[in-house]
């Protein structure tokens, strides 16, 4: 990877504030002014198979990207949004290289040493952003995939944590795990009320 220094627009999005288990997963990508791919989209509007696909492109050709996330017990602490702008600064602050300028997905912006803005649904509109939504999400699903190989109880790997039907049941019968947020009502009305052991 060349090191160009104070250069190019870095998107930054993430994925999983939703869930009721698991971190908020953040990126931080520049793509640079050789970059070509063609099905570059919103990670929501890619196929998994297709997202993939970005996934690799994207690492492989990029000039530089970083993954940085908040764990669960860090969004019991600080709260989602805050625990959102962590993972977004930390993914901002691992890129290699420096950019001239972020540009962040949504209504909020991290702290950061660089100009920044935030915009709503750049994920759909700049093509940087809409690359580190594919990078956060398919980082996100590996590490859910993960989490349910330690807890198959959960059924992680097939709703990556998300509230469904089958997820809510198997907290009703199973209660909450270590990977679970607390702070999020479904889980705590499933926990005793001491909650997580700190």
């Amino acid at each position: 990877m060349t090191q160009r220094a104070g250069s190019g627009l870095a998107g930054v999005d993430e994925a999983g504030r939703g869930p009721l288990a698991g971190p908020v997963v953040a990126a931080a990508v520049i793509l640079g002014t050789d970059f070509q791919y063609k099905g570059l989209a919103d990670s929501k509007a890619l196929s998994s198979r297709k997202r993939e696909e970005a996934n690799l492109v994207i690492r492989k050709t990029a000039w530089a990207w970083s993954i940085g996330f908040a764990s669960a017990l860090e969004i019991d602490r600080f709260n989602i949004h805050v625990a959102t702008l962590i993972a977004m600064r930390r993914a901002a602050l691992g890129l290699p290289i420096e950019p001239g300028f972020v540009l962040v997905d949504g209504k909020f912006t991290p702290k950061l040493p660089w100009p920044s803005a935030a915009q709503a649904r750049a994920d759909e509109n700049e093509p940087t952003v809409s690359a580190a939504s594919v990078l956060a999400k398919v980082y996100r699903d590996r590490y859910m995939r993960e989490l349910d190989k330690q807890f198959p109880e959960y059924g992680f790997r097939q709703h990556k944590g998300y509230p469904t039907r089958v997820h809510l049941e198997a907290l009703e019968h199973y209660g909450p795990s270590l990977a679970h947020r607390f702070s999020f009502r479904p889980v705590r009305e499933a926990c005793p009320p001491a909650g997580r052991l700190d």
